[in-house]
């Protein structure tokens, strides 16, 4: 039976307010407490929440004057117009946007409704998107928050539409596009402001069961979070080339066909989850980011990153599966340029288990002819004929635990019957896949292939020796002691990720060194985390769970627990290199 922790959770005090009949008496007897003549609520919304839901139980406060903030947006055409150089026509890629929400409202119509609330008597509700712009002074701010997987999920079903927009039937993956360019960011950057404004905090995660806490109790939670070790809430999803592994280690439902991905530590997607008052509350992990940066990420790592979370880990699952897509990354230079990215998705593939016949395609052969390449590449996309990878690409044996290292401009898949643990920088999308082995995806549509851009981005210099000498297991021991080793397994020269792998039966110290580590069990059931000054509580983990242990924290300790007592474990830890 997996022991692997599908929701964990951290619990905080506090109260929680369930159900929108209670969260509706809450805020009645708020107002009911005013002296105030007016009262003005505003709800501001992230994107993906289901508004005739919320629309109908604020409804229900029956106020003076209702205010929809959708109102106040120019029409869909104009929204297309001003997004469109962030959104572009391209089906996958975009570029970071600058805009915030003044940009897509109508300055007039804001003015006009603006000139309404000051005016009126009794409650106003003002509710929607960029409520909290047009309404700048209020008596009560409830921010609806979002994650982010619950978003894709309700954009595969067709139930929501993008900021300002009509375009719930529009493909899952456009909607996608468009939330990680452009809604996203302007919803964060409203966000940012609001933490230490907004009076409550709703998570409508789940239809119809609504849980609202006080602000100051996440505020409190998060700063709680920022001193102790915890995990983030782990989602999977199929894919093409899925394999079986994590439905027998992880539990997952063993009816699907397959799981190909797990993001299990990517707090720019995932979710926490807070134990308050006997429930389970919901909030996207990169709130934790925004709020309490230099805690989580170290000062150093934030003066280089800002308010990004860097460092990323997730699980490519291959058994009985198939290759991945032929890929590569684009360099720093290209996807700042293209894209709006400050950094690129240098990566790493850790073996955390394999089958014998396991393969990793890795650089290109030493005397490989570029133009040749390119010309079967697109051959392969244009007329469908058969891509002889192996013809230019090296494919180097996986045994478990070996670790290949992945610069952006290495041209790399794992192959099947391999169970990859990824560690890489963050911006996970900036893929340029280059052959797809002539499958479609999912959808039974063929998945974009990007020769043109990869041709652009290919580092030509990592043939055969240059792999072998740099990209391949390049292991060194560099402490040990009693009952431990510890041992640097990468990441590559031009990577700014450190990784270190610890073999240990005893007690092994770690110390954060001004940079968020990042780490998960690669051996052994159980772990448990414990602060030698008892800064935090002591934290259990299990095989193959990511873990998070804020810059803050300083000093830890990790020994084997529970079943695993006496026994060796090992953990892969990734931190942010710090230039010297």
């Amino acid at each position: 039976m997996s022991t692997y922790n599908k929701t964990p959770f951290f619990p905080i005090a506090g109260n929680a307010c369930c159900g929108w009949e209670n969260i509706i008496e809450e805020l009645r007897l708020k107002i009911k407490n005013s002296d105030s003549g007016r009262y003005v609520l505003v709800v501001e919304c992230y994107q993906g929440v289901h508004h005739a839901e919320l629309l109908s139980a604020f409804g229900n406060l029956n106020p003076e004057l209702f205010i929809n903030s959708e109102e106040a947006f120019y029409a869909n055409e104009k929204i297309q117009e001003i997004t469109y150089p962030d959104v572009t026509d391209d089906p996958i890629f975009g570029f970071i946007t600058r805009l915030d929400y003044i940009d897509l409202l109508e300055k007039a119509k804001v003015e006009k409704l603006r000139e309404k609330i000051e005016s009126a008597t009794g409650l106003v509700v003002v509710y929607g998107h960029a409520a909290a712009v047009i309404c700048e002074e209020y008596d009560c701010l409830v921010y609806a928050d979002m994650a982010r997987w619950e978003i894709q999920l309700r954009q595969r079903k067709h139930e929501v539409n993008n900021i300002g927009l009509q375009n719930a039937d529009e493909e899952p993956n456009i909607q996608y596009k468009r939330g990680f360019f452009v809604d996203w960011r302007i919803c964060d950057r409203l966000k940012q402001q609001l933490f230490e404004k907004a009076d409550y905090w709703l998570d409508t995660n789940k239809k119809n069961e609504p849980k609202m806490i006080q602000a100051q109790t996440l505020l409190d939670g998060l700063t709680a979070i920022s001193k102790s070790p915890f995990r983030v809430v782990p989602y999977f999803d199929p894919g093409p080339w899925g394999g079986q592994w994590m439905k027998e280690v992880i539990g997952l439902d063993k009816s699907k066909s397959n799981y190909a991905w797990s993001f299990d530590g990517v707090p720019e997607e995932n979710s926490l989850l807070f134990e308050v008052d006997g429930q389970i509350f919901e909030i996207p992990s990169i709130n934790l980011v925004f709020y309490k940066t230099t805690a989580l990420l170290g000062e150093p790592v934030e003066s280089r990153f800002g308010k990004e979370f860097p460092i990323r880990f997730d699980f490519l699952d291959t058994m009985d599966g198939g290759n991945l897509s032929l890929q590569v990354h684009p360099t720093t230079q290209f996807i700042r340029e293209k894209f709006g990215m400050n950094y690129t998705q240098d990566e790493s593939y850790y073996m955390m288990d394999a089958k014998p016949d396991a393969t990793v395609l890795l650089g290109l052969k030493t005397g490989c002819d570029s133009e040749e390449m390119i010309a079967e590449l697109k051959k392969a996309q244009e007329e469908g004929t058969v891509f002889d990878a192996e013809k230019y690409v090296n494919v180097f044996p996986a045994k478990k635990h070996d670790h290949f290292l992945i610069p952006n401009g290495t041209i790399h898949c794992s192959g099947i019957n391999s169970m990859v643990l990824e560690i890489s920088a963050t911006p996970y999308i900036f893929t340029f896949k280059l052959y797809d082995w002539g499958r479609m995806g999912l959808n039974g549509k063929p998945r974009a292939i990007n020769i043109a851009r990869g041709e652009k981005v290919i580092n030509w210099g990592t043939d055969t020796a240059y792999c072998l000498e740099n990209l391949v297991d390049q292991v060194q021991e560099v402490a040990n002691g009693d009952g431990w080793r510890e041992e640097r397994t990468g990441l590559h020269k031009t990577q700014f990720i450190e990784t270190r792998r610890h073999w240990f039966t005893k007690s092994v110290l770690h110390q954060t060194g001004d940079s968020v580590n990042v780490l998960n069990l690669v051996e052994g059931a159980e772990a448990i985390i414990e602060s030698p000054t008892n800064k935090f509580e002591p934290f259990v983990v299990h095989y193959a769970e990511t873990f998070i242990i804020p810059a803050a924290v300083g000093e830890y300790t990790i020994r084997p627990y529970g079943e695993s007592e006496g026994k060796q474990c090992a953990t892969l830890k990734a931190y942010v290199r710090h230039k010297s």
